[in-house]
């Protein structure tokens, strides 16, 4: 097994969270959207307003798991020219001047297209810490998932509120990293309020894993993400974020997530 250097990083963060009793703001991107300012730049200004894990999406033309905020910006990516090797270069460019962790985000498609080992091992050599593969159910390909798995990177899964009991068990044995807990069921997107049961079901997933639990999908405001960080050890805001960027620019992206952090520490 190669050495896992990212999910070290990962770990780390988490570690020195809890020994502070903070949480985990993870913000979500579209690589290569909007094209101006450059992503590098939008992910440096992430960092500066707070950001202690980075989600940095690739650009997939079929999107499912996410809603219409998400799926334009992927078109918008694609269409100007974003794909697998520019998001691993922007990733290269970032962790050579930070140490802020870099998952990526994304299907199955772009890792099966670039060779599921050619991919593994370019993220790990970019330096990315982690891998959020959407549409790769535990237990689909065992032989795929052993060789994402031992590839130097936490391949970190997720539950939703509709995971079968023993499916939970299956995947917290191969989770790495930390738990992405799906705050509802649907397609990534804002909403205006957190459902109710969060609380109890992430209470109940705690008991299960020793993993980090971050919670994503919906979280759109400074209030929301107070709420999930009461509960969770880590709040994942995208929708709101990438929407920010194309309509707004990235001052008011930076402002949103500053208001995001401050929520976040009022929280803990």
């Amino acid at each position: 097994m190669s050495e896992n250097v990212g999910g070290d990083r990962l770990a780390a963060t988490f570690q020195r969270l809890q020994t502070s009793k903070g949480r985990a703001f993870i913000p979500y991107i579209t690589a290569g959207d909007p094209a101006a300012p450059p992503t590098l730049d939008v992910l440096e200004t992430l960092v500066a307003s707070g950001a202690d894990i980075l989600e940095l999406g690739i650009p997939f033309s079929d999107p499912l798991a996410d809603g219409p905020t998400i799926q334009a910006a992927a078109w918008r990516a694609l269409e100007g020219g974003t794909d697998v090797e520019r998001v691993l270069a922007w990733t290269r460019q970032f962790t050579e001047r930070h140490e802020t962790p870099v998952v990526l985000f994304t299907y199955l498609n772009p890792v099966l297209a670039y060779g599921p080992e050619e991919f593994i091992r370019a993220a790990r050599d970019c330096g990315a810490a982690g891998l959020l593969i959407t549409d790769l159910p535990v237990g689909e390909d065992a032989g795929l998932e052993a060789k994402l798995s031992s590839g130097g990177l936490d391949l970190v899964r997720l539950v939703a509120p509709t995971t079968p009991e023993d499916r939970i068990e299956r995947i917290l044995e191969t989770a790495e990293g930390f738990i992405y807990y799906i705050s509802r069921t649907g397609v990534t997107g804002e909403r205006a309020q957190i459902r109710e049961g969060l609380a109890a079901e992430v209470d109940r997933l705690r008991r299960r894993t020793r993993l980090p639990i971050a919670v994503g999908f919906g979280i759109s405001s400074p209030e929301q993400a107070k709420d999930v960080a009461s509960v969770a050890d880590g709040i994942v805001v995208g929708s709101a974020l990438v929407r920010t960027l194309a309509e707004e620019g990235m001052d008011s992206a930076a402002k949103l997530a500053r208001g995001i952090r401050s929520a976040i520490d009022a929280a803990t």
